[in-house]
């Protein structure tokens, strides 16, 4: 019995690394895209935040339908689906098929990530279930590094389209695997589907995000964006109202009247989105500004990732002898002094190496002891939607950085060009550094663009570490091996 739960892990590890590889892989491919395919700043955001939109929206209807419907059905459902996603990703002609693959994929994404958690406590008694986390976990871990290299080398030898390509034997072991190894579980007496909420939440973000990406292009008192804008804003209230009067809501805003929730949940949405639009920039600037090609870019990127995980196993070591609000208060102090470096001063790549790997660790000096801390705060009953909770903001937070940093960037490229640049130089850097008498101005303004973002974020992670230092008090947080009963927040 020992032998075939610890298979079934195994299972789900493939499951989650497929999303792993996948969160860092894309990024390093967009240079690529916006040469080969023509795609503007706008179209790369969409390719993006496709998959970010329908991820954060259906991450919490995810983990009811699996409940109901049985967890193992609904995760070969969402391998399924983004094996068939990465599959016309790969063979997408036009951006509007990449965008809609990219779609489909965080759907699939979005089953896989809470089911297969969802699953270990139907395989695994409690004195294991903490391993069984921490190696499923580590699972999507790896694949963050790898995404950039791996995406690196194919981009390099193949066609851009091999970075999708690479999904398909992973989710084609990993179905295998679930199929094979993992066995049903569901629960008759969870909840019924919000489908209202789901509705709503959906076509509110999507909408909001649509009009942010767009306002480049058309201003922002323009009735294309100002449409989706406020009809968005619309319908993301109606969701909160919906939510309040639900007797089974899908997202549980009683949640928010912690303290220690509420602002652990916004500071790790404002890591989400920084971190986001940082990821999104990068690649360009290492490309079409320092020269360097997609392999050398994606071993590039890679410090971040190694800062990220620096700071995330510091931060899980800190919470069990320190409270929760200096860690945090530290860990965004830490991001926003990277970014500030990445701002200040144009330099070589050992520079960039440098204040990457400083906010790699501001991220994860934050972001895990969001996760662990906050939740911690919460009674045994209520972890699960805590969990799903806090995941979606994350993501929403992540699906905002690249909307709104993005059309940032953006605007200020736009607006650092010389009045006479043709379109295709407008469009995006990477297309403006191949127009020889535009190259320089196009990487010039890139740079203005770059540090507009960087010190945006850096602002933003000082408003998160202010509101977290004055505001996250009470709560309690749970030390290893013992009860919840240590303040998280006075110092």
């Amino acid at each position: 019995m020992l032998t075939s739960r610890w298979w079934a892990l195994s299972a789900l590890v493939l499951s989650v690394l497929v999303i792993g590889l996948d969160a860092t892989v894309l990024n390093v491919a967009l240079p690529t895209l916006a040469v080969d395919l023509g795609a503007s700043t706008g179209d790369l955001q969409w390719i993006v935040d496709a998959y970010l939109v329908t991820f954060a929206a259906l991450l919490l209807p995810a983990g009811v339908f699996g409940d109901r419907l049985g967890r193992k059905r609904l995760l070969v459902a969402g391998l399924a689906a983004f094996g068939v996603a990465s599959a016309v990703a790969m063979l997408a002609g036009s951006i509007g098929w990449l965008i809609a693959a990219r779609a489909l994929m965080g759907a699939g994404a979005a089953l896989i990530m809470p089911l297969s958690t969802a699953i270990l406590p139907s395989i695994f008694p409690a004195a294991e279930r903490a391993k069984a986390i921490a190696v499923t976990t580590a699972g999507m871990a790896i694949g963050l590094p790898l995404g950039p290299i791996v995406g690196g080398y194919l981009l390099d030898h193949f066609w851009w389209g091999s970075i999708f390509l690479i999904n398909l034997p992973a989710v084609a072991i990993a179905l295998l695997a679930v199929v094979v190894l993992v066995p049903e579980s569901r629960d008759p007496a969870s909840p019924r589907l919000d489908v209202p909420g789901t509705l709503l939440s959906v076509t509110g973000l999507a909408a909001l995000v649509f009009g942010v990406i767009q306002a480049p292009a058309d201003g922002w008192g323009s009735a294309r964006v100002l449409t989706p804008l406020l009809a968005g804003t619309a319908l993301l209230v109606v969701f909160v109202l919906v939510e309040m009067r639900s007797r089974a809501p899908m997202m549980d805003l009683s949640l928010f009247r912690d303290r220690v929730f509420l602002w652990g949940s916004v500071a790790a949405s404002l890591v989400s989105l920084g971190m986001m639009g940082v990821l999104f920039v990068v690649p360009l600037y290492l490309q079409a500004v320092l020269g360097f090609d997609a392999m050398a870019t994606g071993l590039r990127i890679v410090p971040m990732i190694v800062g990220l995980m620096a700071g995330g196993l510091a931060g899980e070591r800190l919470l069990k002898v320190a409270r929760l609000r200096p860690i945090m208060t530290a860990g965004l102090l830490l991001l926003a002094a990277g970014l500030a470096l990445g701002a200040l001063l144009p330099g070589s790549y050992g520079y960039t190496a440098v204040w990457l790997t400083v906010a790699g660790a501001g991220v994860g000096l934050t972001m895990v002891p969001a996760m662990d801390g906050v939740l911690a705060t919460l009674p045994e009953d209520r972890t699960g939607m805590g969990t799903g909770v806090l995941q979606t903001l994350r993501q929403t937070g992540g699906a905002f950085g690249v909307a709104g940093l993005g059309s940032l960037l953006s605007a200020v490229y736009v607006g650092d060009l010389p009045s006479g640049a043709p379109s295709a130089v407008r469009e995006s850097v990477a297309a403006g550094v191949r127009v020889p008498e535009f190259a320089e101005a196009a990487r010039a303004a890139f740079g203005a663009a770059m540090d507009a973002v960087l010190w945006s974020c850096g602002a933003a992670a000082v408003l998160s570490a202010a509101l977290v230092a004055l505001f996250l008090r009470g709560g309690t947080v749970r030390k290893a091996g013992e009860s919840v009963h240590e303040l998280a927040g006075t110092a």
